[in-house]
């Protein structure tokens, strides 16, 4: 089964971006292990509103299969699959369950807490840039429930970014079990 590696540039105080939606605080200097995850990946699953951010500049993910998360976008064809809310779970267990390497989890915000509350992320890498920027667009919304995370591994830049690896553990629920809960 293919991997759902969360991989987004955050600030230090936990925003994806700025107040007015922008994205100059990111370090673009060099590379940051970018080549290599890229490299590993061969779709991503996106919102309909990075999509359109970025459908202008196709270039920027290469051959990439892309999913865009939307009930409002018309199928643009081409490499690119759109997916309704009504086949969230469905369309994303067909798709982890192809043949293929891993699938990049690009964003937005809101995307990423449906996929949270799913429990349908498998790995996080979050490059936490050296930047408060006091307001903007918090990574994490609307999150109902703790998600436990362990740190497999962090790599420190000297430019002060610092890239921390998560896996996800899976939540557990006692009604999965076949027990009867007066034991």
């Amino acid at each position: 089964m293919r991997k759902i590696i969360l991989n987004l540039a955050m600030s230090l105080d936990g925003y994806i971006e700025g107040p007015n939606g922008e994205y100059d605080w990111c370090f673009a200097d060099q590379d940051y292990g970018m080549e290599e995850f890229t490299n590993n990946t061969d779709a991503i699953f996106i919102g309909r509103k990075s999509y359109e951010l970025i459908a202008a500049e196709p270039e920027m993910f290469g051959p990439k299969k892309l999913y865009v998360f939307s009930d409002t976008l018309q199928q643009p064809g081409g490499n690119v699959e759109v997916i309704r809310s009504t086949d969230f779970v469905d369309a994303i267990e067909r798709i982890r369950h192809e043949e293929g390497l891993n699938i990049w989890l690009f964003g937005g915000a809101s995307l990423v807490s449906k996929f949270i509350e799913h429990d349908l992320i498998n790995e996080m890498m979050l490059s936490v840039h050296p930047v408060i920027l006091g307001a903007g667009k918090p990574l994490f919304q609307d999150i109902k429930e703790r998600t436990e995370l362990t740190l497999i591994k962090h790599i420190p830049y000297d430019t002060g970014l610092v890239q921390l690896y998560y896996t996800t553990k899976p939540k557990f629920d006692l009604s999965m079990l076949d027990i009867d809960p007066n034991f």
